[in-house]
């Protein structure tokens, strides 16, 4: 497994996360891929404690960089953090029985917000967890892991998007028919920027944006399924 860390210029908050992913199993790897110019790099003493660590470089933007990350891991399956990501007790077994069960899948876990915000965001994770869970939309602080294969047949993330990457990459991902997994344990996500912008219009912005997002692809979605039933009543109807 290759876990892809999407650092942004002069990222601190994820060396939490880098250690606490030195616990991966013996054949995972870790892959922080910084944006823009090579900066400061991880300490020298976090590599030599995790000789699983490797760093590159990619243009600037989430999506450019998760694709620079999967290009240069070696693992099956690729898992996509952000930097601001807090695995609980729960999140690696969990992991573990996707990577062990049978069969492909984009795997998600629960989202859950750290307290370095607003209370009202534990309104937002379970909005998140349900949208997940009734809609098939879950997102990238979501913690998406698939097979690699199956991310190369998707196209990866796509770069001329001005947001929301991760949500075109679960529709791409339905419409080529891989299954949705919740793996029913938490990830935790910091929530910074809803108390650095204020809850209400952080909330308001997501919804909008995802809704403008969503609309077209659930239209096409939908177109599709009404041509494939009208397909197959032709097909079914009995000959004269």
């Amino acid at each position: 497994m290759s876990v892809i860390v999407p650092f942004a210029p002069h990222e601190t908050e994820g060396e939490v996360l880098l250690e606490q992913l030195r616990v991966l199993p013996a054949d995972g790897e870790i892959i922080v891929v910084r944006a823009g110019e090579p900066g400061p790099s991880t300490p020298v003493e976090e590599r030599s404690r995790n000789p699983r660590l490797r760093e590159i470089t990619a243009a600037p933007g989430r999506a450019r960089q998760m694709n620079s990350g999967a290009k240069a891991a070696r693992g099956h399956w690729l898992w996509f953090l952000h930097a601001d990501s807090r695995l609980h007790p729960r999140t690696l077994p969990a992991l573990q029985a996707l990577l062990s069960g049978h069969g492909d899948g984009l795997g998600y876990f629960d989202l859950r917000y750290a307290d370095d915000g607003p209370a009202l965001t534990r309104l937002n994770a379970l909005g998140a967890n349900l949208r997940a869970r009734w809609f098939g939309l879950p997102f990238g602080d979501q913690g998406l892991v698939l097979p690699a294969a199956w991310f190369a047949r998707l196209g990866g993330y796509d770069e001329q998007a001005p947001y929301g990457e991760d949500h075109l990459l679960v529709w791409q991902a339905r419409r080529a028919g891989l299954p949705l997994r919740r793996l029913g344990a938490p990830l935790t996500s910091s929530a910074r920027k809803y108390a650095r912008e204020g809850w209400l219009h952080v909330t308001a912005r997501h919804l909008r944006l995802t809704l403008r997002q969503a609309w077209p692809e659930w239209r096409a979605a939908h177109r599709r399924s009404a041509n494939t039933r009208d397909t197959a009543d032709r097909q079914n109807r009995p000959r004269p």
